[in-house]
């Protein structure tokens, strides 16, 4: 599959300019930009489809940017911004912490993605944004005082009031966070994912096709996103070798598949499916196979099946 994201026609040729150091420079930020996201947000997968988000909505302004070299800071206030409206939608995702109080806007940067602590990018999730972005900027990400107070609009002092609640906070909490969604909180959708799992695994795609609904949705990484049925979806699975297979697994407390590779020390989870289904019946697939980063960050994945 190709991507979605294709060059304009422009005679000039400062389209085409654009484009080409856009690609490259995704190309060296995606990951990044994939941490950033899933740290703000609590989740790999939904920090994976609001990094797609943003780059869509980067390619789509690409014409108005004016400065080539204020590409990759503006990469992150896009997708930064997604993240603050993807934590202010309290109808998003169930999962999503309720309760946080309105703070400033933190505007975002690079993260230099040194000394990083894993411990901290997978608790920082329960602080109030503000709080967040501080703990993350400085100890994740090591930028300044000075930096960050003008990151979030603050002033050093008000950055280290920041700091020092958010680590207070950390501090109480236990090295690993529980499960926000138990493996049998939808019983109907485990059913219907094993069974999915089952004819997969088979090669029967007529059965697997009978599970999912005349109107889902696919979204395949940047590749393709639209109805299931216009995609050559299946087709494409169909192609890899016999040493793959798919299983129930758990990425940061939801319920996923993973599509696991066969080597000589035994299956290994190479990328993540996320399935939705309504009535009975699939309603939605998205598929990060061809981002391999996303299992890199996940939080807590385990196979179920």
């Amino acid at each position: 599959m190709k991507s979605i994201m294709q060059p304009k026609a422009d005679p000039s040729g400062l389209f085409d300019i654009r484009y080409a150091a856009f690609l490259t420079t995704v190309a060296h930020l995606r990951v990044r930009l994939h941490r950033y996201c899933t740290r703000m947000t609590g989740s790999t997968l939904d920090g994976e489809d609001i990094m797609q988000e943003a780059l869509f909505e980067a390619y789509r302004k690409l014409d108005a940017l004016a400065d080539p070299a204020a590409l990759r800071p503006w990469l992150f206030t896009i997708a930064h911004n997604r993240c603050i409206d993807f934590l202010r939608s309290r109808a998003t995702r169930r999962r999503v912490e309720t309760g946080f109080a309105e703070d400033e806007t933190v505007l975002p940067v690079e993260p230099a993605g040194r000394g990083a602590s894993r411990a901290i990018e997978r608790l920082v999730v329960h602080l109030p944004p503000k709080e967040r972005a501080c703990v993350l900027l400085k100890d994740v990400f090591d930028h300044s005082l000075e930096e960050i107070a003008e990151f979030v609009g603050s002033t050093v002092g008000g950055v280290k009031s920041a700091l020092n609640r958010g680590r207070a906070k950390l501090a109480t909490l236990p090295p690993r966070r529980a499960s926000r969604s138990g493996p049998d909180s939808d019983p109907e959708l485990l059913r219907l994912l094993h069974h999915y799992v089952e004819l997969f695994n088979r090669r029967d795609w007529d059965g697997v096709r009978a599970l999912t609904s005349a109107d889902a949705r696919l979204q395949v990484a940047d590749c393709f996103k639209g109805r299931l049925s216009d995609s050559p979806y299946f087709v494409e699975y169909d192609k890899l070798p016999t040493t793959w297979k798919i299983a129930i697994g758990e990425i940061d407390g939801e319920v996923v598949l993973l599509a696991l590779l066969c080597h000589e020390g035994g299956w290994t989870p190479m990328h993540p499916v996320r399935v939705t289904a309504e009535a009975g019946r699939i309603d939605a697939i998205a598929d990060y196979y061809a981002c391999p980063w996303v299992m890199s960050v996940a939080d807590a994945t385990f196979l179920l099946s």
